[in-house]
């Protein structure tokens, strides 16, 4: 790889864990998620012009930061200008040194904080705005706070790229046009976002549990920032069962992180993991945060149920142990609060499991036909696991092939070919 190409590659990595905050800070300068963004892109035009020939900085997040407020800064002191406002340029100017901090520093005034305390969910609460379809309040806060691209959006939400870029655009323009504020909703206005937010929270971390592309299996600081934004919130709204069921997900899949891939970075699946490498403390933290919810009361939700689920696995020491019974009574509770074919075909998996591979095999077949799963990999490959326990090793061979010809995921596509060829040669 040539000095360039590992600068760039570099510059992508520090641009993928630090756009979120970049794009919040400067929002809560000038107001406007959309110019936020753009302010934030220049920063990043800026190190792929300047990094190559200075070297990456030791702190490359402040340097973007840095650099993306004295961009908002020039901003609005032009606007201010061509506003041929005087009196308003005073006091933007006095309002902008309190804000924008010396370099490469982003500390927070305590005195300026609402009780979210965080510019990341300032900004994730502004993006989900009532205003905006929540298809769009998820599009848009993915793009914003998640870093992912529109490919990886688009994977998330089984839909069209070009689908999912229009409705960031729009989103962004129907923010700007209304003029929404950065600012936190009150306390009556925040919970229609809540939902939002916690599916933002929840697809951010799903990207860093099985990325949907590229070179890695998993891309643990989404998870970490996901699990952060998750804590911060549940401490925010301590009454939403939810928000402690999500968290208890978020808590009890992280749990397992260590274990999904071998020494060369290969996945391992759920199955055949050393749960010895499974985070005692995750789980503890998991438990517990679930435990929470339930105290709560009342019909456990969505994200609740798939930490009930987490759980049952979580609780087995080995994977003869897994209650697969309890598995499956999961699944029908939550097809029944969230009908979704993927939900579907994660219960045909758990009857397979449960009943027979026959018998999972039969309602995977039955959703063959779902359009949102047409290029959904997970399809094929989750019949070609239950063709291969029946025998049918040709007919797993070519569900194997064909998921790898579905995913983007290299290490995942790497993995599908290694069971086709498990299941012999061609006949």
């Amino acid at each position: 790889m040539t000095a360039l190409a590992a600068t760039h590659r570099a510059i992508e990595a520090v641009w993928r864990i630090e756009a979120a905050s970049v794009i919040a800070g400067v929002a809560r300068l000038v107001r406007d998620v959309g110019l936020a963004e753009e302010l934030a892109q220049d920063a990043l035009v800026a190190a792929l012009e300047r990094w190559p020939e200075t070297g990456v900085p030791d702190n490359p997040g402040a340097w973007l930061m840095t650099t993306a407020k004295n961009r908002a800064r020039d901003r609005l002191r032009l606007d201010a200008l061509h506003a041929r406002k005087h009196a308003q340029i005073g006091h933007e100017l006095e309002a902008l040194q309190a804000d924008v901090e010396p370099d490469f520093v982003d500390a927070l005034d305590a005195a300026r904080q609402d009780d979210i305390g965080d510019d990341l969910l300032r900004l994730m609460f502004t993006a989900c705005h009532p205003l905006l379809s929540t298809e769009a309040r998820v599009a848009l806060t993915l793009r914003l706070l998640g870093g992912l691209s529109t490919v990886e959006i688009a994977r998330a939400f089984l839909a069209p790229e070009s689908t999912i870029a229009q409705r960031i655009v729009r989103a962004k323009r129907s923010l700007s046009a209304a003029r929404v504020p950065f600012e936190v909703p009150r306390a009556e206005d925040r919970a229609p976002r809540l939902a939002s937010v916690l599916e933002v929270i929840y697809l951010i971390f799903n990207e860093g549990y099985s990325a949907t592309s590229g070179d890695d299996w998993t891309r643990p600081a989404l998870c970490d920032e996901a699990l952060r934004l998750g804590r911060v919130l549940a401490g925010l709204a301590p009454a939403e069962s939810e928000v402690h069921g999500l968290v208890a997900l978020m808590e009890l899949q992280a749990s397992r992180l260590h274990a999904r891939a071998d020494a060369r970075g290969r996945p391992v699946l759920l199955m055949e993991q050393d749960r010895g490498r499974w985070d005692p403390l995750l789980i503890r933290r998991g438990l517990a945060a679930l435990a929470r919810s339930d105290a709560l009361g009342g019909a456990r939700g969505p994200y609740a149920l798939q930490a009930a689920l987490a759980a049952c696995h979580a609780r087995a020491r080995a994977p003869e142990d897994t209650d697969w019974p309890r598995i499956v009574a999961l699944y029908d509770a939550l097809a029944q609060a969230q009908p979704s074919p993927v939900v579907e075909l994660n219960r045909a998996v758990a009857v397979g499991m449960a009943f027979g591979p026959q018998a999972g095999l039969d309602l995977a077949d039955r959703l063959a036909q779902e359009p949102a799963l047409a290029n959904y990999h997970w399809l094929p490959s989750v019949r070609g696991d239950l063709l291969a326990k029946l025998g049918r090793q040709a007919e797993a061979r070519a569900e194997f092939e064909r998921a790898a010809g579905m995913t983007r995921n290299a290490r995942e596509r790497e993995l599908l070919l290694e069971r086709a060829a498990a299941m012999g040669p061609e006949t």
